[in-house]
């Protein structure tokens, strides 16, 4: 069989290294004629992602053919497969998504998938991520489209509502949580089986067993929690643990990222006022064009707290350079897929992102969720879910309404149902502030967002 996989977006340092790996590490798929075609808007480094791509197959054993292109439509052509991941001037734009919305008061400790911020970065993706869709559409309409582009829900949300492409939106932030479990527990993450669904970003572990013995580890989570010391990687799992101690379900993936959907949130993100900062006498970062300084959180320092007084040493993060050289698996779930849409080995998925139709009770059947899932030649199976506490549900369903709102007001180009969306966010206190945040930053970014009127 021949197979072509297409990578938008391929001259990410992040991604487009990391899929290459994956999809030369398959031994199922490359025991086909496979084509890998490494697409990005800019040719800048895609010559550079082509070597590397030669480098990792020669060092496998691997004969693929690989070739780039900054042509949409010609990259597609006969694609059976489309990994997309991209962003444009990251840190530029998400820096104004971090600071703007606070200036004008919201509550926001983030500002990449939920919140005012959030809103904005997918607005600005929403158009090159239809553009996409649309191609497929156009050149390889059976073809699988495998999302990794944030903010996945909201990008998910238009994918299925304004295309007919077969998309499944993926993300490790479940295997983040899932490793803060296994930390809890001192335990390891491969012993684990942990069901979780709700919303990327903001999940929620029905249940946490013993791979090997099938034991409830629920219990001995919350006595090794208990025990745990409050300060020990404060800003990744201090919101975890106060949203299992009152709700009764472990969330995921971290405080950074499930505290852009909570109102109450800032008092657990020490790294808050840290993220971009700059001294505005100097002139804001979006006129200077200075970026600051990025942190994901207080938690990537090498000297935070441990867990419990005996605990292992702190964990240090590889550098970029460092996973790059590695060739191993990234972990991600594409190339799984794959695995099983177009060669048959049946997968097991701890996490995809597609529409309810039913997988999660309480919340809108056309609404994207984030469940389990297995694969096989059939296609991706879903996994329908247990209800879940109808505090978790009240927390849920609201930013469901605020997706679809954000998809229409792409769609209809109307600042009015972005005003909706941005009313309906926990942060926002003010009408006046919603219209005139809508105003600066449909301002400041409008070389990049698309037309949106009153």
């Amino acid at each position: 069989m021949k197979y072509k996989f297409v990578l938008v977006g391929a001259g990410s340092r992040e991604f487009g290294p990391a899929t290459i790996r994956d999809i030369l590490l398959s031994d199922s798929l490359c025991e086909h004629d496979l084509e890998i075609m490494l697409m990005d808007i800019s040719d800048r480094d895609l010559p550079k992602m082509q070597g590397y791509a030669r480098f990792v197959a020669e060092k496998l054993g691997r004969h693929p053919r690989i070739h780039y292109s900054t042509d949409l439509e010609a990259a597609l052509d006969g694609a059976d497969a489309v990994v997309t991941a991209f962003e444009v001037k990251r840190y530029f734009y998400w820096a104004q998504d971090f600071h703007i919305p606070r200036k004008h008061g919201f509550l926001q400790i983030y500002g990449e998938n939920g919140g005012p911020g959030g809103l904005f970065h997918a607005l600005r993706n929403m158009g090159p991520t239809m553009d996409v869709a649309h191609a497929i559409e156009r050149t390889c309409p059976e073809a699988w489209l495998l999302n990794y582009t944030n903010p996945l829900t909201k990008l998910s949300e238009a994918l299925t509502r304004l295309s007919t492409v077969k998309m499944v939106g993926l993300c490790h932030g479940v295997f983040q949580g899932m490793k803060q479990v296994s930390r809890i527990l001192e335990m390891k993450v491969d012993d684990l089986d942990a069901r979780a669904c709700g919303l990327n970003h903001f999940t929620w572990f029905q249940t946490i067993r013993d791979r090997r013995t099938g034991e409830d580890l629920y219990p001995r989570l919350c006595e090794r929690e208990r025990a745990a010391h409050w300060l020990a990687e404060w800003d990744e799992i201090a919101l975890s643990r106060v949203l299992y101690r009152v709700f009764g379900l472990y969330p995921s993936p971290g405080a950074n990222h499930i505290g852009e959907y909570i109102r109450w949130a800032e008092e657990f993100l020490g790294s808050s006022v840290l993220q971009f900062f700059y001294d505005p006498v100097d002139g804001h970062p979006w006129d200077t064009g200075n970026v600051p300084t990025w942190i994901y959180n207080l938690d990537e320092n090498p000297t935070s707290v441990p867990l419990f007084p005996e605990g292992p040493l702190p964990r240090i993060k590889p550098t970029r350079e460092a996973r790059t050289q590695a060739i191993e698996p990234s972990g991600e779930l594409a190339i799984p897929i794959l695995e099983g849409v177009l060669c048959g080995e049946e997968r097991q998925l701890d996490a995809v992102n597609v529409r309810n139709d039913g997988l999660i009770a309480g919340l809108p059947a056309d609404a994207v969720v984030e469940v389990p899932a297995s694969v096989d030649t059939e296609g991706v199976h879903p996994e329908v879910m247990a209800p879940l506490p109808t505090g978790v549900l009240a927390m849920l369903h609201p930013q469901t309404c605020i997706n679809k709102l954000l998809v229409e007001a792409f769609d209809e180009g109307s600042r009015n149902k972005l005003l909706q969306a941005v009313l309906l966010e926990p942060s926002c206190h003010s009408y006046r502030s919603a219209v005139n945040l809508i105003d600066e930053m449909c301002a400041v970014q409008k070389d990049i967002l698309p037309a949106l009127e009153w």
